[in-house]
């Protein structure tokens, strides 16, 4: 990852004039390339479109018997729950199944924190003075969002190749009682791609927080979403942290919204025995139960652990093409990465490439990719409130496209930081 942001070359004229050229004969064009967000392609979603066939209107019952169109079963249903807590490697018991969003779950979970506290707290958070939480950057925009909709103060922490910068977020949950938590994403990270170091997770269960009621949430979003045969592993979160003494410090987070169909997933949350029971009583209030038709459905379809691996294998071929072009436009364009003109990750998996320009260029780069029909992820969104201090990063999202239409938004992206950076070498612009 870039660390200053500034280019370590300036584009030959020709190069530039050639991405003038590029850039006018597309805004010209009227055409529209849209790399905003990390959505599914519809090939990946037809991938399950046979999920939607495992259900009749004469065959509703689990393997248990349970009758799947009526109220109940607010932990999810047995069955399914077993095979997703194989999947995010957790206790059967610390698993409770509800219904497709993961990002409801979380923002949820903060509005009870608000409004009730968690374990552990003295009184509710909303009743706090101030409540802070540590926000790796580049990060998340729609935890940002909900923090913010919460009213609850963002510190923005760096990330490393490792993780978040532990010296920095050891320091600060030690000495300010007033930051109860951070949001990870600890597996192929929005969008850095980055994968938490054992040593990071091990940092994190173990600190000492001034909090007594500090919480980790823990969206492992991309837990088998890999790009690679050999991708880096993730160590366990729980047992360290009950190890420690702080057995109630992470509230896990996953789904299967970019592994089924994103519209029509299963949600999951996990963690300690008080946190569970915390959350079920919020349930009661909330619903009498989850779609467990739904769930019956994936549970059908996927049938085991094994099932979910060949699935994700499926997703890969289908990711990777998209993610080697890409890697490919950015050398072949800009140069090697922190020698050329940007800085960009090479993820092993999920779905996302956080790319580096100059210091205070990036802005510039996606309004000028814009007006040549390429849709980039607003500047600043991995930050906090949406500020991007330096002004240098970029979200990509290779996922959507087509490969013909991501190499040419790619391109079209490569163009702007040359001509941009050609400009800010210049003075001009």
């Amino acid at each position: 990852m870039n660390t200053s942001g500034t280019a370590t070359t300036t584009p030959s004229a020709e190069a530039v004039q050639q991405a003038r050229s590029r850039l006018a004969e597309a805004e010209a064009s009227g055409r529209v390339l849209d790399i905003t967000r990390g959505k599914p392609s519809p090939a990946q979603l037809d991938l399950a479109e046979g999920l939607l066939e495992t259900v009749t209107s004469h065959d509703w019952r689990s393997p248990s018997g349970v009758d799947c169109r009526n109220y109940g079963g607010l932990e999810g249903l047995p069955e399914a729950r077993q095979l997703f807590a194989a999947y995010l490697e957790v206790p059967l018991d610390a698993l409770l199944l509800q219904d497709n969003s993961s990002l409801r779950l979380m923002y949820d979970t903060l509005v009870q924190a608000v409004l009730r506290g968690v374990p552990g707290s003295s009184r509710p958070w909303g009743r706090e003075e101030r409540v802070r939480f540590l926000c790796p950057v580049p990060g998340y925009d729609r935890h940002f969002f909900a923090l913010e909709q919460c009213g609850i103060e963002m510190l923005p922490v760096g990330m490393t190749p490792d993780g978040p910068e532990m010296e920095t977020v050891q320091r600060l949950v030690a000495e300010d009682a007033s930051i109860r938590g951070i949001f990870c994403v600890p597996r192929h990270s929005n969008p850095t791609g980055v994968t938490y170091s054992a040593e990071v997770v091990r940092a994190l269960a173990e600190m000492k927080t001034a909090a007594p009621d500090f919480r980790i949430f823990w969206d492992n979003a991309y837990h088998r979403h890999h790009l690679t045969d050999d991708p880096k592993p993730l160590a366990d979160i729980l047992a360290p942290c009950e190890a420690a003494g702080h057995a109630d410090r992470v509230l896990f987070f996953g789904s299967t919204s970019k592994i089924s169909l994103a519209g029509a997933g299963v949600a999951m949350m996990a963690g300690s025995t008080a946190n569970v029971a915390w959350w079920r009583e919020s349930l009661t209030r909330q619903t009498i139960g989850p779609d467990k038709l739904n769930q019956l459905r994936h549970l059908r379809f996927f049938r085991d652990l094994a099932g979910i691996e060949k699935h994700m294998q499926r997703h890969a071929e289908i990711l990777r093409p998209k993610f080697e072009l890409t890697q490919r436009l950015l050398r072949e364009r800009l140069g090697p990465p922190g020698k050329g003109l940007a800085t960009w990750t090479d993820p092993e998996g999920g779905y996302f490439v956080s790319l580096d320009v100059a210091d205070g260029c990036a802005r510039a780069v996606v309004e000028r990719a814009g007006r040549a029909g390429v849709k980039l992820t607003a500047v600043g969104a991995p930050f906090p409130h949406g500020n991007d201090p330096h002004d240098r990063n970029i979200r990509l999202a290779p996922s959507f496209p087509s490969l013909e239409e991501l190499e040419a938004a790619m391109g079209l992206v490569c163009d702007a930081v040359v001509v941009t950076v050609a400009e800010k070498g210049s003075g001009a612009g």
